[in-house]
């Protein structure tokens, strides 16, 4: 069986996506073997992220398509996508740099659709750069989400085999509790359920977690879980979806942690992402479920602080690439079931 080729977006410029890139390309020969990597950037950018991490930066090829790749693990082949970025500096906010994260995805977007590719993996973007350079997108997934034209989608946070999907993301507290109705809840559960489907695990227990303190108390501290929430898992239970819930978020995350649940439905961003970045740390993934192709992200941002210093950890982005090679082969049934689903 032929390697998923899988195109990986630089991100942004200005932080230690390059830096990440090549040490995850050049230092990790073992994903050679399981993946055809293709960077979808700036050659000038990862020659420099190369210098950076103290990898040779002739080890960069440009290539014209994915199908040109040699999966040589000395090289680094690159689809120079837009003008060089050389001239942008690290660690800074720039417009420059923004305007080509969000090229570089595009560009995924449009060989993905080709079926150049069979997957993206995303190296982090700033979204205030992103939104300097011209485009307001809340982050990757709300940008993958317009390029593919789908409505039903949701953020996954992944390590090992437990998955945190997510209501809301990047939008306030206060849009967030706006967000929550009826007809998105029914959406999750159902993607989560088709998720589960696809996996081959149809009767996956799915807990539900509640947005407010104990999930409502009964309504003493808030009324969206009884009137939101726990209407649509009674829903989803009676279309034949093994949904729980609204359940208090401060116990039911602990026990996904501990293995009680494996798919479990976060309110609202932090929610989610800051006990499992607590727990995970490099060892979790970002996964857009409800796109045609698979994607993958690193579980961290641009880390400007630290962009130029060679001390950026390239772990998540290794995690990423493994398990971007691991979904590709099954993904388009992923998709399917999802679709269906």
């Amino acid at each position: 069986m032929s390697l998923p080729v899988l195109g990986v977006t630089l991100g942004d410029v200005a932080g230690i996506g390059p830096e990440i890139t090549a040490k995850t390309l050049l230092n990790h020969p073992a994903l050679r073997t399981r993946c055809v990597p293709v960077v979808i950037g700036d050659a000038d950018a990862v020659r420099a992220g190369a210098r950076i991490a103290g990898l040779p930066p002739e080890a960069v090829r440009v290539i014209d398509e994915p199908r040109a790749a040699r999966n040589d693990p000395h090289t680094i082949e690159v689809i120079q996508t837009g003008p060089s970025l050389a001239h942008v500096p690290i660690g800074q906010i720039d417009a420059d740099a923004g305007d080509g994260s969000y090229r570089f995805v595009v560009r995924a977007c449009e060989l993905a659709r080709q079926r150049a590719i069979d997957g993206i993996v995303t190296a982090p973007l700033n979204k205030a750069a992103m939104h300097l350079g011209g485009h307001p997108y809340p982050g990757h997934t709300e940008l993958l989400a317009e390029q593919f034209g789908v409505q039903n989608y949701s953020l996954v946070l992944s390590a090992g085999d437990l998955y945190f999907f997510h209501l809301t993301t990047h939008v306030s507290m206060r849009r967030a509790i706006e967000d929550i109705t009826p007809q998105r809840v029914r959406q999750v559960l159902d993607l989560v359920a088709a998720f589960c489907r696809a996996l081959g695990r149809p009767d996956e227990p799915i807990a539900v977690a509640g947005l407010n303190p104990h999930a409502g108390e009964n309504r003493l501290f808030g009324n969206e879980d009884a009137d939101i929430l726990a209407p649509a898992v009674e829903a989803a239970r009676a279309r034949g979806i093994n949904a729980y819930g609204p359940l208090p978020g401060d116990a039911v995350i602990p026990a996904a942690v501990r293995g009680k649940w494996n798919m479990v439905i976060c309110c609202y961003h932090d929610q989610g992402h800051a006990p499992f970045k607590a727990v995970y740390g490099d060892d979790g993934v970002n996964i857009t479920a409800g796109l045609p192709v698979v994607r993958v992200s690193v579980d961290h941002g641009t880390a400007f602080d630290i962009a130029g210093r060679g001390i950026a950890r390239e772990a998540s982005l290794v995690l990423a690439a493994e398990r971007a090679a691991a979904l590709a082969p099954g993904w388009a049934e992923v998709w399917k079931t999802a679709r269906i689903g």
